[in-house]
């Protein structure tokens, strides 16, 4: 028989020694959701988690399992976001001293909130990658320890008391949904399921984009990505971490991928129907449920596990998100360079029921006549159909129309 790095005893412990500490976050059900996969869905909301996610978990019992001596030491760690904020909150709570090193292009908003939590911030970098090599390097002068964001057993046992709020929450539940970037979520919740219900199929979700599980998957250790991008910040990780993979790959049931879209979409449709506010990353494993609605057994909990967006992220995305809904079009559209031209365009825009958000005039392209100008037009529509009459309408009212 295969002896875990984790044992129920470590997660219950786990769970008693963040009580009080991390929230037991609500579990919130969708009608909506429900209706798409044909059976309840539930969100186990780890957004409404102090400072935004799940990571003040993971961190919390990695920090309190320090040594004294260890603790004099203080803490350093490395992100953009949210492990940043669990350790800063963490090491405040248990009085260590934290340094955090974050990407000098790292979101405001995410700077100030771990600098509110109590940590000392260094910006150094381009990438996360370059703040963990600096984090590295200040743990090996300074003798602090360094709090990894996935890959250490102390944060896969926090973050497996989400799995053991589930079964409280949700005794019933057959599927799992959870966002995968390092794994240490997938791998705690994971671990706290399968003994007690080793029926229950507790599925990872990564962004296409940056799906480096499946690789390592079908090769049995974990690969490095060559490269990788996507919306999902929160999830935007290249290798999987050691000890994640080993639980992942024994306990899960797979790691399906999503594509941008779909987490745009998630994303909108947590605002506009769950009226949560979700990260993309914390919205994979709706985006799941939009992708493949049939391939879930009910009663379905997806794990919201984060809701740290920056507002100019949320903004672009909302309009990605609005566009693969159909309901953001943009066009251009040819006209005579004349008095009164774009106003008649305007009204058989009016005539059809499209919101225009946004007008430009381009005449400089060599392309153009000497008496013709193009308009490029952001409209607000309300679905597909609705994209295709505005075009119909259009074409029909002899416009030159290309998108």
């Amino acid at each position: 028989m295969h002896s875990w790095p984790i044992t129920l005893d470590d997660v219950r412990g786990a769970h008693k020694m963040l009580a009080g500490v991390a929230r037991v976050t609500p579990m919130e059900s969708s009608r909506h959701l429900s209706a798409l996969v044909g059976a309840p869905v539930h969100l186990k909301c780890e957004n409404l988690q102090r400072t935004g996610s799940f990571k003040l978990r993971g961190a919390y019992v990695r920090i309190a399992g320090l040594s004294p001596v260890e603790r004099a030491a203080g803490v350093v760690a490395a992100s953009a976001g949210n492990h940043a904020q669990g350790v800063a909150l963490a090491a405040s709570l248990l009085g260590v001293r934290a340094t955090v090193f974050m990407p000098r292009a790292a979101p405001l908003p995410k700077v100030a909130a771990t600098r509110d939590y109590g940590a000392e911030v260094r910006l150094h970098g381009a990438s996360v990658d370059e703040a963990l090599e600096a984090a590295q390097r200040f743990a090996d002068v300074s003798g602090a320890v360094f709090i990894h964001p996935f890959d250490h057993v102390d944060v896969v046992i926090g973050q497996a008391t989400v799995g053991m709020e589930i079964l409280e929450q949700c005794p019933e539940v057959r599927t799992i949904l959870v966002g995968v970037g390092g794994g240490g979520l997938l791998a705690g919740i994971a671990a706290a399921i399968k003994p007690l219900r080793p029926e229950v199929r507790v599925i990872g979700v990564q962004a296409a984009g940056a799906a480096a599980y499946p690789p390592s998957l079908a090769a049995g250790r974990p690969v490095t990505l060559p490269a990788f991008q996507t919306m999902a910040d929160g999830i935007m990780v290249g290798r999987p971490g050691d000890i994640p993979f080993e639980l992942v790959n024994t306990l899960a049931d797979g790691v399906r991928t999503v594509s941008e879209e779909s987490l745009s979409r998630a994303l909108l449709l947590s605002l506009e129907r769950l009226k949560l506010v979700v990260e993309p990353a914390g919205a994979s494993p709706i985006a799941a449920l939009l992708e493949h609605p049939e391939d879930f057994a009910g009663p379905v909990v997806a794990v919201l596990s984060g809701g740290n967006i920056d507002p100019q992220l949320m903004q672009r995305v909302l309009r990605h998100g609005l566009a693969a809904a159909g309901r953001y079009l943009s066009l251009r559209v040819r006209l005579t360079d004349r008095p009164g031209a774009l106003a008649t365009l305007l009204g058989v825009l009016s005539a059809v029921d499209a919101n225009v958000l946004d007008v430009a005039h381009v005449r400089t392209d060599p392309a153009l006549g000497l008496a013709e100008v193009e308009v490029d037009l952001h409209l607000e529509t309300k679905g597909p159909e609705h994209c295709q009459a505005v075009l119909w309408e259009l074409g029909d009212a002899g416009y030159v129309v290309s998108r």
